[in-house]
């Protein structure tokens, strides 16, 4: 297990115990208060547990190396657990909204107390906090698990300070705590989708980022006097393994020795610097790919 791995495990286990606590208060809060908007943001906390879970699963599995059945690694448990974590956060979402418009039909009125306030500003504040902790995480292990992490916490401080605001408006508008509650329903939505899409992409395949061809690019004209022209990228992610396929164009009268060699330098490169691991195809000058 590499230090990045270790960084994501460490933030998964802090998100799930500060989420943990911070669930059993506000369904406390929520439940005393009767209130449908604070109960579904308890939710919404324990869903982001659920994520950070899913980092600390995910940072072991695909730490675990090849095999004969997987040569490429583990690393896309993570993705297809992010899959069924979003689906599970929709149901959640649906069910909140179902019970908002019953609570919108029957006309329900919610008289917030005291301590609902406190734990929702607290919330609010935690949350963000919490954010800003898995953003640094990411930024130092480059951890897409731990990013998406992030954002999740960031989306539940924000579901809190909507609920906050309503909570004073409950005092004039009857019908805020349902239609709070579809809000927070729809929040819960978002962090979904986000998840199982960005999920979805990388299991798909996608095509290499800007900077990424650059850097190729860059080792091929270090590691040769040749315009190499590298094209036709072809990149699959594992977790934090990198597969890559390019193409490169050499003289017609090279011999095949030759181009091994410089193929060799460049793939040897890309994994000491980048840590991908690249395999090139070599077309001859003035072949126009099919």
């Amino acid at each position: 297990m590499n230090s990045n791995q270790k960084l994501a495990i460490q933030e998964g286990w802090v998100s799930i115990v500060v989420n943990v606590g911070l669930f059993v208060v506000k369904l406390w809060a929520g439940l005393l208060s009767g209130s449908i908007a604070i109960i579904a943001d308890a939710w919404h906390t324990l869903s982001d547990s659920l994520t950070s879970l899913i980092v600390i699963v995910g940072a072991k599995i695909s730490a675990k190396p090849a095999d004969k059945e997987h040569p490429f690694g583990h690393g896309r448990a993570e993705l297809i657990a992010a899959i069924i974590i979003g689906v599970l956060l929709f149901v959640v979402a649906f069910n909140f909204v179902l019970e908002s418009v019953e609570r919108l039909n029957n006309q329900r009125v919610v008289h917030y107390g005291t301590f609902a306030v406190v734990v929702t500003a607290i919330s609010v504040v935690v949350k963000e906090a919490l954010a800003q902790y898995a953003f640094f995480i990411a930024k130092r292990s480059s951890s897409p698990s731990v990013k998406a992490d992030a954002w999740h916490h960031r989306s539940d401080a924000i579901s809190s300070a909507v609920i906050l605001a309503g909570i004073y408006l409950g005092k004039h508008i009857w019908w805020i705590d349902a239609v709070l509650g579809l809000v927070v329903a729809l929040l819960i939505s978002l962090a979904a989708y986000g998840i199982m899409r960005d999920a979805m992409r990388t299991m798909l395949g996608e095509s290499p980022e800007k900077d990424l061809v650059e850097t190729v690019t860059e080792v091929c004209r270090r590691e040769s006097l040749l315009d190499l022209s590298p094209h036709h990228f072809h990149i699959h992610r594992y977790g934090d393994h990198i597969e890559m396929t390019m193409h490169i164009r050499l003289p017609v009268n090279m011999t095949v020795y030759d181009a091994h060699e410089i193929a060799t330098r460049i793939e040897k490169r890309l994994l000491e610097e980048n840590d991908i691991v690249v395999t090139i195809h070599m077309e001859p000058e003035g072949f126009k790919h099919w």
